[in-house]
This record gives structure tokens, C-alpha cells and sequence, in this order.
């Protein structure tokens, strides 16, 4: 997988293609990138810019986050409720 563009190059390769002044495969072509990945960067930017609807990367980090924690936490419930189990049993009489 290539190494992705930093932020700043992806900003201003968006920022020109937004001007309209060239054709998008013309500006591609300029910059040393595909036309489909120029594409995907406007995409990307309309969404970010609240020009269309879509998740941004601020809200998928935020989930990304959220599972995790979810999956720690639901994993912590499960050692609790082993030892509960177990405990429990210990304490019965007869043992």
C-alpha cells in the first residue's frame, strides 16, 4: 500500500481543484495523482466541509474509540462475572 499524502498536499491539491480554473484529470495529472484519488479527496472534503452528508474523521475516531472502550469494558463484565461464579461456589455449603 503507497504511502499516503500528507494533509497539507491534499488540502491544496483541494483547494485548486475547487477553484474550477482546469479540467480535474488536468490537475491530477499536475500534482502526480491519480484522477479517482483527487476525486476521493474532494468527497472527502465536501464531507468534512458539511457540504455533504457523511461521516467525518473526527466522528469515525470518535466511534473507533467508543468500540474500544466498549469492547474493554464488556471484557472487564466478563472476568467480574467469573469470579462472581466462583466465588459463589466457594461459598456453598458442604465444600
Amino acid at each position: 500500500m503507497p504511502k499516503p499524502y500528507p494533509k497539507e498536499f491534499r488540502d491544496d491539491v483541494v483547494a485548486v481543484a475547487r477553484k474550477g480554473e482546469a479540467p480535474l484529470n488536468q490537475i491530477a495529472k499536475d500534482f502526480g495523482i491519480s484522477e479517482g484519488c483527487l476525486s476521493n479527496w474532494l468527497k472527502k472534503a465536501d464531507v468534512e466541509d458539511g457540504h455533504r452528508p457523511g461521516v467525518t474523521e473526527k466522528q469515525s475516531v470518535e466511534v473507533r474509540e467508543l468500540k474500544k472502550r466498549n469492547r474493554l469494558l464488556e471484557q472487564e463484565n466478563e472476568v467480574l462475572r467469573r469470579a462472581a461464579a466462583y466465588l459463589s461456589q466457594a461459598n456453598l455449603p458442604g465444600k
